[in-house]
Formats: C-alpha cells, structure tokens, sequence
C-alpha cells in the first residue's frame, strides 16, 4: 500500500485520474441526490436548448437534462464496469491458478481452451451474443465476464508457475496442507499485484465494450442513459445540436482514460520488473 501511495504522489496524472474515477462512482451512488432534473422527464418547451444556466450541458431532442442524463448514465458504467470485471476476475483466477500450480496436462489442456477462446474477436463475440439474448444491462456484464477472462488466466497461470516452488510453497506442502488452500490462501495473497492491475484495466475495456454496443443500440434500451445511447442518439442532431455528441464523448474518454492511467501506477508501484524495465 505506501508503494501505491507513492506512486500516485509521483504520478500526478494517476492521481487527479484517480480522483476523477472516486467522483464517478460518487456520482453513480448518489445520482438521484445531485441530478438537477429528472433523467426521463421530457419537456417539449426545452428541445435541443443549448448549455445555459438552467441546463448545464444543454438539453437534448425530447428536452430532457443532458447533464441529469450523463449523471445516471455513469451508473450503467460502473455496473457494467466493476461486476463484469468480477467475473472475469473470478474465471481466470480459477483457470490460471489450476494450470499453474499443476502444469504439465492439467496446464496444457487448461492452456489449449484459452487459445481457443482468444482465437474468438472478443467484441463481435459480444455483439453476437447481445443480439441474440434478450437486451439486458445483466445480459451485457454476464457476456462480458465470460468473454474477456483469457489474458487475466494467463497472467495467473505465469505468476503461479513463479511461485508454485518457492520456500513458503514448499512449507506449507510438508505440513500437510491441500493444495486448494495453497492454492488461494498461500499463493493468492502474493500475485494481488497483477490481479489489481488486471482489475483496473479490464474496467476501462468493460466500460468502453458496453458503450460501443449501447452506440449499435445493443443492451440497454431507451429511456434508460447511458454513455454510448447518448452519444449514438446525438449524433442525427451534430450539425444543430454538437453537445449532444460532444460531452457523452469526453465522459467516455476521460472515464477509460482514468482507469488506464490508474492501472498503470499501480502497475510500476507492484510490479519492480516493469519499474525496471522503464
């Protein structure tokens, strides 16, 4: 933790990321505390209104509160950013914990189904998939979660295999321990390095994932917000109306931004291989 701690206080870019990411969620939470307007509510007097003092970032084509909207909108993000992540977490941990402290055929055969999997483009696989289930925000961070665990296993698999032979391994086998609880209470604690970076970057593709299909009108279906819907909705208005593009836009840059830059501080913070390699 104070390895993390002093990453950020080097990395200031990291950390106003990191304080953009804790507003979000703030947001998110508390949306119904802080949205001026009701999200939903459709005021035909206030179509297409421009930014002004009664609406912030401008009104859309049903006159709804553009910044209301982008402020619920955040909750289908982070939904979809931190559960499908879990998920993916939770496979690959799994997976990789399996084939790396067992190796030889366990490993190949565990290994052999991941390369099957990634031979799959991982977002028309989604898209596929989004079109044929029933449209759901549950649906899209299920097929997330279950497409996107391929590079978490094999990231495990490699740190169990460094591991697997170690002092501390080695120990806890001659005093008769299983191999499950070497497994995830021996060796778990000790790779949380990548697993946390692994976390936060796979957000960032979750949240940028479930945009895109919400941009093809896949997952979450009108009046609810989110990011994608708006910016896909606004772009029949850009040549009259260009903030409804244009701030739906830098929510999804600037969120996926941050948790990139996050991901990577606290990569060189845990892992001194990368910090060397820098």
């Amino acid at each position: 933790m104070n390895e993390i701690i002093k990453a950020f206080k080097k990395n200031k870019l990291a950390l106003y990321s990191l304080i953009f990411i804790l507003l979000i969620i703030l947001a998110a939470i508390f949306a119904p505390y802080i949205s001026p307007y009701n999200p939903d509510k459709i005021n035909v007097n206030a179509i297409l209104q421009p930014p002004s003092l009664a609406h912030l970032l401008g009104t859309d084509q049903l006159g709804r509160d553009v910044f209301s909207r982008l402020i619920y909108g955040s909750r289908i993000s982070v939904e979809v950013g931190f559960i499908s992540v879990s998920i993916s977490l939770f496979i690959g941990i799994i997976i990789g914990a399996f084939a790396g402290y067992y190796a030889g055929l366990t490993d190949g055969f565990l290994m052999r189904f991941v390369d099957i999997m990634l031979t799959f483009p991982s977002f028309f696989l989604i898209l596929a998939v989004s079109a044929i289930l029933r449209p759901s925000i549950i649906n899209i961070m299920i097929i997330i979660g279950l497409t996107s665990w391929m590079g978490v296993a094999r990231i495990i698999r490699a740190e169990f295999m460094q591991n697997r032979e170690k002092d501390y391994v080695l120990s806890a086998k001659a005093a008769g321990a299983s191999d499950l609880y070497i497994m995830f209470i021996e060796i778990l604690p000790n790779v949380v390095a990548p697993i946390l970076v692994s976390a936060t970057l796979g957000i960032a593709g979750a949240i940028l994932i479930q945009a895109s299909l919400a941009f093809l009108g896949i997952g979450i279906m009108p009046p609810t917000p989110s990011w994608g819907g708006m910016l896909s909705r606004g772009k029949t208005y850009i040549m009259v109306a260009w903030w409804l593009t244009l701030f739906p836009g830098i929510a999804i840059l600037l969120t996926v931004l941050s948790f990139n830059l996050v991901g990577e501080a606290v990569r060189n913070a845990l892992d001194p291989r990368y910090s060397a390699e820098k």
